[in-house]
């Protein structure tokens, strides 16, 4: 523009030699006319790769692995890494990498519009996701993720029995989900790992309130997949505060709920703006915490309406399958980790229904209640758009006890800050019943809600509660199939912890006419489990006979 400006101002000043600089300048600009914007290419197959299932250490760490394996959880195709050949060539059609998908088999790549129609006529690329640019570029590139190489043997000791501890402003909070009780029992999450997927952490390195965590090293590692680097502790504050609410120790004042565990803190959203390309990144977030062995992800992140109106969803698309982020969340859900998302508060507004990726089936949604334990009038509403009980969960978030960059303890409101809370209460839950899988931790605490018995769409089955999950916990050993009634939306999964390793498990479904629909037979190192798989079944009435060794139980299970 400036240099418009000046070709009109001065018409008759241009010699010879200033029209070769001029077009020299304007070829220059007719260069720089070359918007590059970010897009997640979809890949055919992972053919020819040179990983393998049958060596995960290629590609996971070894507490991933053994994640999976104490909950009977098999390495699939999907985990594997994209085959770097595709990688390669996508550079020399001319984009820039930012980082693959495992799940996805995707690239995110950074292109121009005639790089990007170049690729997408490749043999092995499928198409984009949502068959668009997710954003135009903003930042450079510059660090990979580092490696990831934490084992079992990186954490601390589990605790012990605590006196009651001083809480302060925040016991209101904690007490609401008996994690007061969980505390005193000696459980504030030693030996677990939680993934908080944020949009920046600023001075979390620094603030008072968190100095235990960073003095005994229990944050493992950074990473900022917006602007591709390790650093984020200067960026905005939203996730320190979420962080403050499971890992601060302010005597009188501020305790997490798990402020012993330790964290993965990554930075997935751009808080100046809201494009889909942080779903994508949201997915990166998720697939990295997989990877490096994290038990529980919290993040307090959601996506409904973006800057461009044109990719807004509509509460159709909040049915767990159709949000980048939510398809992400779900599967980081069947690698076995815990997700707790925010529900969103947009309970007030012309949007009030719950946001992405709270809709995905098997993640915990959390609304937000009061001190007394009523809804705050922000939190959004559910069911989910396929008519699921959404959100799952509540715990405190109106007023809730937060830390700031300052380094001071002050108060907030938002689903953001429930969240944390109660996946602090997920993990020292799941600290304290080892033996559990992931589900199990998920249905256990979905079923220590007040309101189990009647869920509905503001509070979904109520406020959790340390003591009663734990009760819950116990029958967990014997035989548990859930969710019963079952859709194709939540696959029934099936665990019995009666049965010894490595006993073969023969289960056989049969429909009320005595015709046998499925059968198969499973043998596992770990847990007895396994997960119907999708049959296409009409809705109605089922038997499951579950044969191992010299017990035998037969159950009604119901399709919807």
């Amino acid at each position: 523009m400036v240099l418009n400006k000046y070709i009109a101002s001065k018409p008759m000043a241009i010699n010879k030699t200033g029209w070769l600089v001029l077009l020299l300048l304007l070829s220059q600009l007719n260069g720089f006319s070359q918007v590059t914007r970010k897009y997640l290419v979809l890949l055919r197959d992972k053919a020819n790769t040179p990983y393998s299932v049958s060596k995960p250490e290629q590609f996971l760490s070894q507490r991933s692995i053994l994640r999976r394996q104490k909950q009977n959880i098999a390495v699939l195709e999907r985990d594997l890494p994209v085959n770097p050949t595709y990688i390669t060539q996508l550079q020399q059609a001319g984009a820039k990498i930012w980082f693959p998908s495992r799940w996805m088999n995707a690239v995110l790549v950074e292109a121009d519009d005639a790089t990007i129609a170049a690729i997408q006529k490749l043999a092995f690329v499928k198409g984009l996701e949502f068959g668009r640019s997710l954003a135009n570029a903003r930042v450079s590139a510059t660090e990979a993720p580092p490696a990831v190489s934490y084992t079992a043997d990186s954490f601390g000791k589990f605790g012990t029995v605590d006196a009651p501890l001083n809480y302060g402003t925040s016991q209101d909070q904690v007490t609401q989900l008996g994690a007061d009780k969980m505390h005193q029992q000696g459980y504030h999450g030693e030996g677990m790992l939680i993934g908080l997927l944020d949009a920046g952490f600023l001075n979390a390195n620094k603030v008072p309130y968190l100095k235990p965590v960073f003095d005994e090293n229990r944050v493992l590692a950074t990473y900022d997949f917006v602007k591709k680097e390790t650093s984020v502790y200067e960026d905005d504050s939203h996730g320190l505060s979420c962080l403050s609410t499971i890992a601060a120790t302010a005597d009188n004042q501020l305790y997490g709920t798990a402020y012993k565990a330790s964290f993965i803190l990554l930075r997935t959203e751009d808080a100046n703006s809201e494009k889909q390309i942080e779903e994508a990144n949201w997915l990166l977030g998720a697939e990295y915490a997989d990877s490096a062995g994290v038990d529980v992800i919290s993040s307090s992140l959601g996506y409904t309406q973006f800057d461009d109106a044109s990719t807004n969803y509509t509460y159709q698309n909040m049915d767990g399958k159709t949000a980048l982020c939510s398809r992400a969340a779900q599967i980081a859900t069947e690698t076995g980790m815990v997700v707790v998302v925010a529900a969103g508060n947009e309970g007030s507004s012309s949007w009030h229904y719950i946001s992405a990726p709270s809709d995905a089936a098997s993640v915990l949604a959390v609304a937000a209640v009061t001190q007394a334990g009523i809804r705050a009038s922000f939190s959004s509403f559910g069911p989910s758009a396929d008519g699921r009980v959404k959100p799952d969960l509540a715990a405190r978030g109106q007023g809730t006890v937060i830390g700031i960059p300052n380094g001071l303890i002050a108060t907030g409101n938002g689903t953001s800050f429930a969240t944390p809370l109660l996946a602090g209460l997920a993990t020292g839950f799941w600290q304290s019943h080892p033996r559990l899988t992931a589900a199990q931790v998920t249905e256990a605490l979905r079923r220590s809600g007040s309101q189990f018995g009647a869920p509905d769409d503001q509070l979904g089955y109520g406020i959790p509660n340390f003591e009663r999950a734990s009760t819950l916990a116990d029958s967990f050993g014997q035989l548990l199939v859930y969710p019963n009634p079952f859709s194709d939306a939540q696959s029934l999964d099936v665990q019995w912890g009666e049965i010894e390793a490595n006993v073969p498990l023969d289960a056989t479904l049969i429909n009320t006419a005595g015709r046998i629909i499925w059968q198969n037979r499973y043998t596992s190192p770990g847990l007895a489990a396994f997960v119907l798989p999708n049959l296409n079944l009409s809705a109605g009435v089922y038997f499951m006979t579950l044969v191992a060794g010299d017990k035998k139980r037969t159950l009604k299970v119901v399709k919807q």
